[in-house]
């Protein structure tokens, strides 16, 4: 053999073994090539209550930081009314109703084998994973209760929470929390509102049921297996988080922090309760009490990221599942109308915040549309992955590049039932059947609150021709419920 082939096979060689050895020391040194993600879910939490979004009442602090820190959507939707149709679309990307998840199993339902997220839809979680991403769910899974929709089967290395749609935040008989219960009639067998003597359980008739039995069949688990926890479950969700944080910081990683926090039951810590003794509505105090230990516990998270020296390398996603449910928790949607289990603006309209220092822009607002949707096609983009042409979303890197480019218009739609809805730019589409087969037609741009139906106006016909049109081409392509 030639002195330079020799030479050649030589440097190759020690080509290789540099390569390897760079590879070796940026595994060493925790420098995954992609970011991690923590995605944070807050549970029935209104457009109205942070301060980032016109909230006056009860300071959040670290939301407001993710907002001047990063991006500001006000324009976010979900994709359902309510909690578990709307986690279907935001974690596969697609719409819920393309397979069957329509409704909002609670209850009994849970535990139903035929109901959960259909085994053939893929999640976020089970894209990253099989990419090399490290996968957990800490808090709420309400995507089936059942073995065969158990998070380790859908995506999530490890999983620490619960897989009904509520929780009490601690056992009974709650040691140091005040308790608000929804009840059918009060101890003297009235109507109204009553207070222990202790000042701790309040019971209200306000809403004309009792409160839910969440734990029912509900364990608190860690992977499939009952643990007891004494901790608030906000706390304990924000302390196990932190723990995966700490323990992944040399690979990527893709954290689900689905709160319960807003959630009922009413259920707040005595040390919380005392930075809202100046509010005089025991069920306003609660709920505040409730969203400032949800704040705090995105502040932790970020301070982790921080120590773990993960800061710039970390794409943090904050939203809630669906509008807060007012009359239930007090919960502001201003300046929309309507709230849980509503297509008007209230029930679909969120908090939706990104940051990623060093990488997404500081301090932006997004006044374009953009929907839960666009999570996952957003998030396999930036890991490197192809993005799968069956996802309905939109990828809104270009959102956030310098000069922005701008994203196609695009329509987004809703069926729950009776309910439908449409949204295309300014315009959006809204009918209950079961109120009327009418559609009723309003421009948010100057009518946010969704007072002035257009839908009698001449001027509007064409244009209401061509929505209903869209909507029913797009309705053709979904599915009957699984499970009503």
């Amino acid at each position: 053999m030639s002195l330079a082939r020799w030479l050649l096979i030589g440097g190759m060689l020690l080509l290789v073994a540099s390569l390897m050895e760079a590879g070796e020391s940026s595994s060493k040194a925790g420098m995954p090539a992609r970011p991690n993600v923590v995605l944070i879910i807050a549970d029935d939490l209104g457009y109205g209550e942070p301060g980032c979004y016109g909230g006056t009442e009860i300071p959040t602090p670290h939301l407001d930081a993710l907002a001047t820190d990063g991006v500001r959507f006000t324009n976010g939707h979900v994709t359902a009314p309510f909690c578990a149709a709307s986690r279907a679309g935001l974690l596969t990307g697609r719409y819920q109703t393309r397979f069957g998840f329509e409704f909002n199993p609670i209850g009994a339902k849970n535990a139903d084998p035929e109901i959960g997220l259909p085994r053939g839809e893929k999640t976020i979680a089970d894209r990253l994973r099989e990419s090399g991403y490290v996968t957990a769910l800490i808090g709420k899974w309400h995507l089936g209760g059942t073995a065969a929709y158990h998070p380790h089967r859908r995506g999530f290395d490890e999983f620490f929470g619960f897989l009904h749609e509520g929780h009490f935040y601690v056992p009974p008989p709650y040691p140091g929390h005040v308790t608000w219960l929804r009840r059918i009639a009060l101890p003297d067998g009235g109507r109204g509102r009553w207070m222990s003597p202790d000042g701790r359980m309040f019971w209200s008739t306000h809403m004309g049921h009792r409160e839910p039995d969440y734990d029912a069949d509900n364990p608190l688990l860690r992977g499939s297996q009952p643990v007891t926890e004494p901790d608030n479950l906000t706390d304990a969700f924000t302390r196990e988080a932190c723990d995966f944080i700490a323990r992944h910081q040399a690979q990527p990683f893709f954290l689900c922090l689905a709160y319960n926090a807003v959630h009922s039951p009413l259920q707040a810590p005595d040390l919380w309760m005392k930075k809202f003794d100046h509010m005089a509505d025991p069920q306003r105090r609660i709920f505040a009490a409730m969203l400032a230990q949800l704040d705090d516990g995105v502040g932790r998270v970020r301070a982790q990221l921080q120590q773990a020296g993960l800061t710039e390398r970390t794409l943090v996603i904050f939203l809630s599942d669906n509008g807060g449910p007012t009359k239930e928790l007090t919960s502001s949607n201003a300046p929309l109308r309507g709230g849980k289990g509503d297509l008007l603006e209230g029930g679909l309209r969120v908090p939706f915040l990104m940051t990623w220092p060093g990488t997404l822009p500081s301090g932006r607002q997004v006044d374009f549309p953009v929907s839960a949707l666009d999570i996952a096609p957003t998030l396999l983009a930036y890991a490197g992955i192809r993005v799968p042409t069956s996802l309905d979303g939109q990828n809104l890197r270009p959102l956030f590049t310098e000069p922005r480019i701008p994203l196609p218009p695009r329509t987004l739609f809703w069926r729950v039932g009776s309910k439908q809805a449409l949204l295309n730019g300014p315009w959006k589409l809204i009918r209950d059947q079961r109120v009327s087969d009418a559609w009723q037609l309003y421009r948010l741009s100057t009518d946010i609150h969704e007072d002035h139906d257009l839908a009698a106006e001449d001027q509007s016909q064409n244009r209401m021709t061509e929505l209903i049109r869209e909507w029913d081409e797009w309705n053709e392509q979904q599915i009957k419920p699984l499970w009503e």
